[in-house]
């Protein structure tokens, strides 16, 4: 029978996991990096340089090291705001503010919100301008962090009040099925935004160009009769106002779908590298995985409001943690912030499937193009964005949404032959 103390302890036991997991997972990469420090793996010694492999492997080990510590913030700040009272103290700060108990919902939400990205914001602060600086990544200047994050509060509050507004709407309104009209209402925003970021929420951050590569067009539009594929927007993207590292995304649907080039990624890679790379990003459109990823997630979400719809009413939530408060906001914001403990160890089998997804592109791109091509248009990547080429196995496997170098190298050459 479901009561506050299993409630509680069975938190601090998937809490405890977590953190501890994800600490070990950590220092083990850490470990095997350093290991493998002064020697460049055999297979890559013909493409990377010790000084290029040596950057990569100070690197990563400095973002794990950052890894680590914003570990233990997150774990230390959640902690307090529920634990310390300040979940309380917040909401005790806006209950006499406003009348209604949905505004009141969202200002509490959109305050949680704000608090928890200004304690967020050193870390950031240093990820850009001292670590990324360090290793000659970052090409952010103060004035463009300080108006992304204008930019990024204004549409915070013109999409997210709405949103938030009509989810407690709907929580306080329409009985207990709240939780299935809410997961309607929530598919419907996604597919709205995955529709609309592209044209009119990414322009807001950088500049988008057509393509103009005479050569370049003209391969891939061989590359996409090959396909069948019937694609036309493909989109060159100043990454480097920000950043030196080089991508390539697909995003959007229907007539805002859009294949995106960063800019720094065509100065890094030749004609066909780059058509190797498109093909990799249309194997996965070819292959549904796009679609299926949005099926998987809407999955997860009807079950978690499932769950979050037979416990928000229940005052066994509140007592759990000691809220003064049974107002179903603050169990909408406690599942939140309690539920990715429980869920943390479907990680890897979530990588798995996307390392899978990633393989069956790759093969995609060698049929459809040249797997020789891309495996020179990954090292070149690998070598760029200074990723390291020997993470832990373990690692590697709980973490990583696509295949380490090696096993991925591995893979293409089977197609090269």
């Amino acid at each position: 029978m479901l009561n506050a103390d299993l409630i509680y302890y069975s938190f601090y036991i998937f809490f405890t996991i977590t953190i501890l997991t994800k600490a070990i997972l950590l220092f083990l990469n850490m470990k095997n990096i350093k290991s493998h420090f002064n020697q460049v793996p055999a297979q890559f010694q013909d493409h990377i340089s010790l000084e290029d492999h040596k950057k990569a492997q100070n690197y990563t080990l400095s973002k794990n090291k950052l890894n680590l510590t914003s570990l233990f913030l997150q774990a230390i700040f959640l902690i307090l705001w529920i634990e310390a009272g300040w979940l309380d103290l917040l909401h005790q700060s806006l209950t006499t503010q406003f009348e209604s108990t949905i505004m009141t919902g969202v200002m509490f939400l959109i305050s949680f919100s704000i608090i928890n990205s200004l304690l967020s914001l050193p870390e950031s602060i240093y990820g850009t301008f001292v670590l990324e600086e360090k290793y000659g990544f970052n090409k952010t200047t103060p004035k463009i962090f300080l108006v992304d994050m204008i930019k990024q509060f204004a549409l915070s509050l013109i999409i997210g009040a709405p949103f938030l507004y009509f989810i407690l709407k709907i929580l306080y309104t329409v009985g207990p099925l709240w939780w299935l009209y809410t997961w309607f209402f929530i598919m419907a925003f996604q597919f709205i935004m995955i529709w609309a970021y592209p044209k009119f929420i990414a322009p807001l951050f950088n500049k988008f160009s057509k393509l103009d590569d005479e050569d370049l067009t003209q391969e891939i539009d061989k590359l996409s009769k090959r396909c069948d594929i019937n694609f036309k927007d493909y989109f060159v993207m100043n990454a480097s106002l920000r950043s030196s590292h080089g991508n390539a995304y697909f995003t959007g649907f229907g007539k805002n779908k859009r294949i995106v080039f960063f800019d720094t990624l065509l100065k890094s890679l030749n004609v066909d590298e780059v058509v190797s790379v498109l093909a990799h990003e249309l194997g996965h459109l070819k292959k549904k995985h796009i679609i299926k990823s949005i099926i998987m997630s809407s999955a997860f979400l009807f079950i978690g409001l499932f769950i979050l719809g037979q416990l928000y009413n229940s005052p066994k939530l509140f007592e759990a943690f000691s809220l003064s408060t049974n107002e179903a906001y603050m169990a909408l914001l406690l599942f939140v912030l309690i539920a990715p403990y429980y869920t943390f160890l479907l990680t890897p089998l979530m990588s798995w499937l996307s390392r899978k997804n990633e393989f069956e592109a790759d093969e995609f791109a060698a049929t459809h193009a040249s797997a020789k091509k891309l495996i020179t248009a990954l090292l070149k990547m690998y070598k760029d964005n200074s990723s390291s080429l020997t993470p832990h196995p373990t690692y590697s496997k709980f973490y990583y949404s696509h295949p380490p170098a090696k096993e991925r190298i591995d893979f293409l050459k089977k197609f090269s032959t």
